[in-house]
């Protein structure tokens, strides 16, 4: 079992949970992701590693309670175990030294955005990151972002934090401004629609990571099937990202939508 080392509530519904997985935190790279399941009985749930420390043997989860099994993994306190923590899953982000890299959050998307974040910075990349959400309280791990970014927009959509509007109007405002080798996008699925429509209207390769319906996480049971390019995909096993120009975002709000 994986004990809960540290939590921190960042918003009224999201938690970081720091949690002891020395093997997961010792070959985690920016991109992956693990499964956990809370009680013999526990529904799997998908995660992004958020951050890992390899000396402690931990890794940094943060979980947004929507439904009966993250709020019994939001209810874990410091000292419980999860039942189980597969991982590392996934492909690891792509990293390499592009120019610019425009990268944008929407709500608890910006916390697998930051460790891209890092990675992008650590290669030599000039990073521009857009963090948005409905207010204030949503925009989480700021002050992560910004250490690893060069320029860092707020937006909300109420207005009661940086700039009002949704993530494509600070998005647009940098693709005016200056010229963007490549974009990366983590949030809801309408979110990623509409940023992946307006780079490709700037010629700006896009990067999605895509929160598919997961079961088993190794791509035997297909639940996380998407279309890219027209072609059938596994999220679990092939992503969880791709080029977000040929996502069918129509089919994968569907998916989502169905699965309520």
């Amino acid at each position: 079992m994986n004990k809960v080392v540290s939590k921190q509530q960042l918003s009224a519904n999201v938690t970081l949970l720091v949690v002891e997985a020395p093997l997961i935190a010792k070959a985690r790279r920016a991109g992956h992701f693990v499964i956990v399941r809370v009680g013999e009985r526990g529904e799997r749930i998908p995660l992004t590693i958020a951050d890992s420390d390899v000396k402690a043997g931990t890794i940094t989860l943060v979980v947004q309670a929507v439904g009966d099994s993250t709020r019994k993994i939001c209810a874990l306190t410091p000292g419980e175990c999860f039942t189980d923590v597969v991982g590392p899953l996934g492909q690891a982000t792509h990293i390499e030294r592009y120019g610019t890299v425009l990268c944008a959050g929407g709500g608890v998307g910006i916390a697998p955005l930051l460790p891209i974040v890092r990675a992008m910075h650590e290669a030599g990349n000039r990073v521009v990151s857009v963090l948005a959400g409905r207010s204030k309280d949503l925009v989480i791990l700021e002050d992560e972002v910004r250490a690893s970014s060069d320029k860092t927009i707020i937006m909300t959509d109420d207005g009661s934090y940086g700039q009002k509007g949704v993530v494509t109007v600070g998005m647009e405002e940098v693709l005016k401004s200056e010229h963007v080798d490549y974009c990366v996008t983590i949030g809801p699925a309408i979110m990623m629609k509409f940023c992946a429509l307006l780079t490709k209207q700037y010629g700006v390769p896009t990067e999605a990571s895509l929160n598919a319906i997961m079961v088993d996480g190794t791509g035997m049971c297909g639940a996380c099937r998407v279309s890219v390019g027209g072609k059938t995909r596994f999220v679990c096993v092939e992503g969880p990202e791709f080029d977000a120009h040929q996502i069918d975002f129509d089919e994968l709000m569907m998916r989502l939508k169905g699965a309520q």
